[in-house]
């Protein structure tokens, strides 16, 4: 006992010797301090713990707190020195901080009012509140069971109702009368930032709970994360009452969920109400308690009796026989749910590459998360490896059956890349607007359908209703790709008017974006400015050389604004030029072979290009398409749909679809079948 102890003491010691050595840096926190001391931080985390049964953050606070009273004892030194001296970031939080640790202000320490047995008492280390001290109620009243009861005969009373009257329950009916509901993050108030992953794990397991009910509209995870980053909520606890009734009005919810994680001894405890957005009144309150190593149950536990508390809600107001589907978590491994809920993290912060390496490591500890396949998938494609999102992809459809029903629904509309048309992508968006009209993402997405396809005029309304919903919320939207296509359909469509307009818009949320300087060049190009084209396009070339791009490479691009211009003679010179620098560059060879091709600027020409580019990659499917193309073009259809069909079975092995490409495979069949 005595070594063990001696042990325990050399480790404090060291801890403490660590933190005074960083006392005056506000940024130093429990990572610094596992980083510094050799452990990990689950290691310090558990041994500080057994010893004192301190968190690692609020023994670092207490060690700051400790030497800003021996320093407040000097009368050289002000409380705002002091505040500062010991890392707290204003005196104002120090002032809280030291209130709820010693019991008094520290102003009173500096006018001598702590007596000699307090100091003694100060100088033991003994604070206020002691480590457990927290009463632990009943986990279900008398109340709670009359509600569970209520919930039980209801339920019951849905079930066979919606047995009676439907067995259907692929996709939501468009009700009007489902009830919207926004579910903010919950806030931390453990003092143990290793609950800080929880604030979003728990919300994003409640928004996937209630999306699988009929009876609700929820506001999806991302959407309401980005509107209060936007809005300047960096840090949870920040989000007042009066902010999360603000941000459900932003969203068109009826109704919104706010929550928060507490701790006491080994008891984590879930608190969390349902409340009205328009009134701000609170409908009902939850709190449950349980072991922090069944995190997940407990908040499952939580998502049932909200379910049900919105279900009663509807029936005794409206009479409509919903029930959500029988929904469980999708782990039993909370660390298996932490690199989920990091991956997910990093996968909206577009840091693909981390979000794969967390999701597999998520799988590799529990293989029944069939939501992460999709999602691995999208960061694979969004890097542009087609190949392993295809794969991935297959993966996530295998397990289908198993998805809660949002998560089935993004899993076809993604599938579709790969599998099926444009159409079909739309056909499945469309179902996801009905979950949740509030995500501008979907609304860009049907749009990206149409705009892939040419067809700008339907594409317009669904860019600009994501934009509508980024200015109604007054926040710019997620990044610049939201401008960029909207920008290309309106100048394909000749509204230069809006299109300028736009980019005075654009200019303001993402200065010097690069992705809207060569839309700028093209568009004075188009209203013959050329001065303001060319003054855009230096500077654009001004940042890709800073970034790294080849001449060709520039040049190559160049093309595409005069294309978009509508200046075939300066396109024809870019295409040239990124060749006569990169002459063995079979990408280079077959961009202006296209061109030539499909402008039938000079097919015979296109055609030797291709042919050079085919002899270095002969299975290529561009290559493949740019020749069958031209063959097309030269009056050969069947041997044209011969290699068309080559190109399109081998884009379709490995990449995704390709419109375009399906296009100029049609017209040859059609172009064969009329010349037999």
């Amino acid at each position: 006992m005595t070594d063990t102890s001696n042990r325990d003491q050399i480790f404090v010691g060291k801890l403490i010797a660590i933190i005074h050595a960083n006392i005056g840096n506000e940024s130093f926190g429990v990572n610094e301090l596992a980083n510094e001391s050799g452990f990990s931080l689950y290691t310090l985390a558990r041994r500080l713990h057994a010893i004192n049964g301190k968190t690692v953050n609020q023994f670092i606070r207490e060690v700051r707190l400790q030497r800003a009273m021996e320093l407040l004892l000097k009368e050289e030194n002000t409380v705002s020195e002091v505040a500062f001296k010991t890392g707290f970031g204003s005196p104002a939080y120090f002032n809280k901080c030291f209130h709820k640790h010693f019991g008094y202000s520290p102003g009173k320490v500096k006018k001598g009012e702590v007596g000699n047995d307090e100091s003694d008492r100060l100088n033991n280390g003994i604070g206020k509140n002691k480590p457990g001290d927290f009463r632990q109620p009943r986990l279900i009243n008398y109340a709670g069971t009359l509600f569970l009861i209520l919930v039980i005969a209801t339920s019951a009373y849905f079930i066979n109702t919606r047995v009676q009257k439907s067995g259907n329950k692929t996709d939501p009916a468009p009700d009007d009368s489902r009830i919207s509901i926004a579910v903010m993050p919950f806030q931390n108030m453990t003092n143990d930032t290793l609950w800080n992953i929880w604030q979003d794990g728990i919300q994003i397991n409640l928004i996937t709970s209630l999306s699988n009910s009929d009876a609700l509209k929820v506001r999806q995870t991302e959407t309401v994360n980005n509107l209060l980053r936007d809005k300047g909520y960096t840090s949870y606890v920040s989000i007042t009452p009066s902010a999360a009734v603000s941000i459900s009005r932003l969203l068109d919810a009826d109704m919104f969920v706010s929550g928060a994680i507490n701790k006491g001894g080994n008891t984590i405890r879930l608190n969390a109400q349902l409340i009205k957005t328009v009134t701000g009144e609170s409908l009902r309150s939850f709190q449950i308690d349980g072991q922090p190593e069944n995190i997940l149950r407990v908040t499952d536990s939580l998502s049932w009796m909200i379910s049900n508390s919105l279900l009663i809600y509807k029936f005794e107001n409206e009479r409509k026989d919903e029930l959500p589907e029988t929904h469980s978590f999708p782990t039993d491994s909370p660390e298996a749910y932490r690199y989920y809920i990091l991956g997910q993290t990093a996968f909206f912060n577009n840091d693909f590459p981390t979000a794969i390496k967390y999701f597999k490591n998520a799988l590799d500890l529990d293989s029944s998360l069939v939501t992460i396949p999709i999602k691995i998938s999208t960061a694979y494609y969004n890097q542009g490896n087609f190949e392993e999102a295809r794969e991935w992809c297959i993966k996530s459809h295998e397990k289908i059956d198993q998805m809660p029903l949002k998560e089935r629904i993004g899993n076809d509309a993604f599938s579709a890349v790969f599998f099926e048309t444009h159409n079909d992508r739309i056909r499945h968006l469309r179902r996801l607007l009905v979950i949740d009209d509030q995500n501008p993402l979907t609304w860009f997405n049907i749009g990206d359908c149409y705009y892939e396809m040419g067809e700008d005029e339907k594409a317009i309304p669904e860019f600009e209703k994501a934009l509508e919903l980024f200015h109604k919320w007054e926040t710019k939207p997620y990044w610049g790709a939201f401008y960029y296509e909207l920008g290309i359909c309106y100048h394909r469509t000749g509204q230069y008017k809006k299109e300028k307009k736009l980019y005075r818009k654009a200019d303001r949320d993402f200065p010097d974006d690069p992705g809207l300087m060569d839309q700028h060049a093209w568009l004075e190009l188009a209203l013959g400015d050329t001065v303001a084209a060319n003054r855009y396009i230096e500077k654009w070339i001004t940042v890709r050389k800073e970034e790294a791009w080849s001449e060709a490479r520039i040049e190559s691009y160049l093309a595409y604004v005069y294309d978009m211009a509508g200046m075939p003679e300066n396109t024809e010179a870019c295409l040239r030029k990124a060749l006569s620098l990169e002459p063995d560059n079979p990408a280079r060879m077959s961009s202006l072979a296209n061109f030539l091709i499909d402008r039938e600027r000079d097919v015979a020409e296109g055609m030797e290009l291709v042919d050079k580019a085919l002899e270095l990659k002969p299975d290529n499917y561009n290559f493949l398409h740019n020749k069958g193309w031209g063959l097309y073009k030269q009056g050969k259809y069947t041997e044209a749909v011969e290699l068309l069909q080559k190109s399109w079975d081998l884009r379709m092995q490995s990449s995704i679809y390709n419109h375009k490409a399906f296009q100029h495979l049609e017209k040859a069949k059609a172009a064969a079948a009329g010349s037999v």
